[in-house]
């Protein structure tokens, strides 16, 4: 499969009803853990607030029955407001449920097995770590962007993996297919991944732990995505 151009389907899944020309955006991950019917109203107002690409719905522990209702739950909220909706490891779920895509690390269902299964009209993300060579395997496996990381100390998950700022470098230098930065990211560190060449930024606790609530997180993403790049 070629490698897209940088406005793929994962940038034009939904439109975003706050896009700009900008060429870095933010891509939300969802907390760990929470009551679906409880996190509704605090993503609604996360989303409302400024510009946000993508929605990735991310809950490892949860069973089935927790999965599917967080799905039935959120993806209306996400896809009304013009964002694409992604399930982690599950793409079998993001067609069931007429998701945007799924997302897939390197021990889940494997990059090519999930672009079987969403088919050619479905975004496809796939974890890289701080690897090269899993970055282009990912390309030929049919993915729409790769993700890098983790940038940062982060407390969201255990890291094995720290990923150094010239891979995004060299990747938005030789590739076309886009690049997620993802670990740790807050307005305070995210200008040199900005600057590298990142096309999405990937955010967990810097929005829903911001201290003034999600929606003044993603203000202040954005408003530090704006001044990297100017």
């Amino acid at each position: 499969m070629p490698f897209l151009l940088k406005l793929s389907r994962f940038t034009k899944a939904v439109p975003s009803s706050h896009a700009s020309d900008e060429r870095c955006r933010l891509y939300l991950i969802t907390p760990p853990a929470f009551d679906p019917l409880a996190f509704r109203d605090t993503l609604a107002a996360a989303l409302d607030a400024d510009d946000v690409a993508a929605v990735q719905l991310r809950l490892k522990p949860a069973d089935e029955s927790s999965l599917r209702r967080a799905i039935e739950v959120l993806r209306p909220v996400v896809q009304e407001r013009g964002v694409a909706f992604l399930i982690n490891d599950r793409p079998d779920l993001a067609v069931e449920f007429e998701c945007d895509g799924a997302h897939v690390g390197q021990t889940d269902t494997s990059a090519r097995e999930a672009r079987r299964i969403l088919g050619t009209k479905k975004t496809l993300g796939v974890t890289c770590h701080a690897s090269r060579h899993l970055a282009m395997q990912a390309g030929e496996d049919g993915a729409d962007y790769v993700a890098f990381g983790a940038f940062f100390p982060t407390e969201t998950k255990a890291t094995t993996h720290r990923a150094d700022v010239e891979i995004l470098r060299w990747w938005s230098e030789l590739m076309e297919l886009p690049s997620v930065a993802i670990g740790g990211i807050t307005p305070e560190n995210c200008a040199p991944l900005v600057q590298a060449g990142a096309d999405f930024l990937a955010v967990i606790s810097a929005v829903w732990n911001h201290p003034e609530g999600a929606a003044a997180g993603v203000r202040a993403m954005n408003a530090a995505i704006r001044a990297a790049l100017r």
